[in-house]
């Protein structure tokens, strides 16, 4: 555990420091003196506070903003720092923090994401409970990787999810099953000091009727990954050749293929039914317990990291110990 001195803030946008503009709330400087000015005498940890370029709505979100955040979290620890809190609008704060999870493995000091439902200084906003309620908690101490902080709850990011639009609990910790066994070791490429490059990974929810083309039109984008979101425990139209024709065919071309629940509890397990077996027979990974948020932020460091095919399909169903310990 790290009880933190020295916190590096970092500034990305969001509803927490939005301001009114013609069009509606957009992302405004001079959040650091509004900040300053509601915790002054606060029993806070000494912090340090720095706004990322260009501030952004999380709607705008992109793995490319993902690689800046994941060198300034770099910097501010090179530096001295030994916690950063990052504020991030709520609606891509569970993608974000999932993939900075795999971004940053290894990392010695604790990295907490948080925002608001409402922007701070309007009537009931919940900004600065979240800011304040995270800084104590760095504070207080907290293990080494990344976490969610909201309305006084901490979460794990590989296992969490957006599920309201509204009021002070938009964010839900949800019960995955189906657990990976732990990675022994980690290739070298997928330390936190090694940059990652961008990856392609594309995303296709199963519906009744699916058309193959559906699957080919995706594997001849050029996709490195497909996140295919499956029904039940890892279901899917097994009695269509066509369709497992192009499972196959995106296995041939190198293509990624991995397996999550659709359902918000649960897992994949590919074996328990005939129309999950033949997925596997296409081969299909298994995502197990990862959440659409923690399957697209894995594949993105694995792809990102420039490792080979066979490596990148065994560490899909391995666990590589993202998940930050409780306090």
């Amino acid at each position: 555990m790290h009880s933190a001195n020295n916190v590096m803030v970092l500034y990305t946008g969001g509803t927490i420091g939005m301001q009114a503009s013609a069009n509606g709330l957009a992302p405004a400087s001079g959040f650091e003196a509004r900040m300053r000015e509601q915790l002054a005498n606060q029993s806070i940890p000494a912090w340090r506070f720095r706004e990322m370029s260009p501030l952004i709505d999380s709607a705008n979100m992109t793995p490319a903003y993902w690689q800046r955040l994941r060198s300034a979290v770099v910097e501010a620890v090179d530096e001295g720092c030994d916690a950063v809190l990052i504020l991030h609008g709520t609606d891509t704060l569970a993608y974000s923090a999932a993939a900075m999870s795999f971004q940053l493995l290894g990392l010695p000091a604790p990295v907490l994401f948080t925002g608001s439902m409402l922007p701070a200084g309007v009537p009931d906003s919940d900004a600065w409970e979240n800011v304040s309620g995270a800084l104590t908690a760095l504070g207080e101490g907290l293990a080494s990787g990344v976490q969610l902080y909201f309305h006084g709850q901490l979460l794990p990011p590989t296992r969490c999810a957006k599920v309201r639009s509204f009021g002070r609990h938009p964010f839900a910790a949800l019960q995955r099953m189906g657990n990976q066994p732990r990675a022994e070791s980690l290739p070298a490429a997928l330390d936190y000091r090694q940059p990652k490059t961008m990856a392609d990974v594309g995303v296709l929810p199963l519906v009744p009727g699916m058309r193959a083309a559906l699957v080919d039109s995706l594997v001849d984008s050029g996709v490195q990954a497909l996140i295919l979101e499956c029904y039940g425990s890892g279901t899917g139209p097994s009695d269509n050749p066509e369709f497992l024709a192009s499972l196959k065919r995106a296995q041939a071309r190198d293509v990624v293929v991995v397996a999550i629940t659709q359902c918000h509890e649960g897992g994949v397990e590919l074996d328990v039914y005939e129309a999950g077996s033949r997925l596997r027979d296409a081969g299909v990974l298994s995502g197990a317990g990862m959440t659409r948020e923690a399957a697209f932020g894995k594949l993105h460091a694995l792809l990102g990291a420039g490792l080979a095919n066979d490596e990148i399909r065994r560490l899909v169903e391995l666990d590589l110990g993202t998940e930050a310990l409780p306090r």
